[in-house]
């Protein structure tokens, strides 16, 4: 029979697009339920009244798909709580009608491409996050250039750079250059690295500190811990 555990194993593939963190983790998730008959609802809060309504859109979206593929889930309800735009959101991602027919004349365009920039983000990010323990041992950036992905040893964060590569269309096998341009693909050359390490390390802190701020003004409006919640490592 399907438990709440395995909503929350769903639930963690679910992320805050501009965080690239699960839901879960960042204590998004205030209540996760089923019954014996498969009738899901997974309640969310975030951390603010006026939380971007297409960031919110998504992640209620995403989670409703998440909730709904759970073997034994008949049927799913995802209620995003306490925002400004909650009616709109909810009554939108249940009827499957999408952005910009949930938001009919306020919205310009549905959420594609803005997904595709923070996974673009996110790629950058975890560029840093695999290449400063290289540098550190002693690697340059001229040797980084030269890496292949398979020349990098095995960590979650390599995993997780591949992955997000792999979402974008970009090549993420062994033979594919560590450093690489995150609309073509193409390795980057001598001429552009220091500019794509700097960015690369620029976009990481950015969004490590937005976490760090997001995660605060949950627990300052909550305070409690979310099903699924992560202490921030420091």
């Amino acid at each position: 029979m399907t438990d709440t555990a395995d909503l929350l194993v769903a639930l963690d593939t679910v992320r805050d697009p501009e965080l690239d963190e699960p839901v879960t983790t960042l204590g998004f998730v205030s209540s996760c339920t089923v019954s014996a008959a498969g009738d899901a609802q997974v309640r969310l809060r975030l951390p603010t009244y006026f939380c971007a309504p297409n960031f919110a859109f998504l992640m209620v979206a995403d989670a409703y798909d998440a909730v709904s593929g759970v073997a034994g889930v008949r049927h799913a309800e995802v209620l995003l709580e306490d925002h400004f735009a909650s009616d709109v959101i909810n009554a939108g991602v249940a009827a499957r009608s999408g952005f910009v027919q949930s938001f009919d004349g306020l919205a310009a365009g549905e959420l594609d491409e803005l997904r595709a920039d923070f996974v673009r983000k996110a790629v950058f990010a975890g560029t840093d996050r695999v290449c400063r323990p290289l540098m550190a041992a002693g690697s340059t950036a001229d040797d980084l250039a030269a890496m292949s992905l398979g020349d990098v040893p095995a960590s979650p964060d390599l995993d997780r750079l591949r992955a997000r590569r792999a979402e974008l269309g970009l090549p993420a096998d062994d033979s594919s250059p560590l450093l690489v341009d995150t609309v073509t693909g193409e390795g980057i050359g001598a001429d552009a690295l220091p500019l794509h390490l700097g960015r690369a390390r620029l976009t990481r802190v950015n969004i490590e500190a937005n976490g760090s701020m997001c995660r605060g003004m949950l627990s300052h409006r909550y305070g409690s811990r979310g099903l699924g919640e992560v202490e921030e490592v420091r």
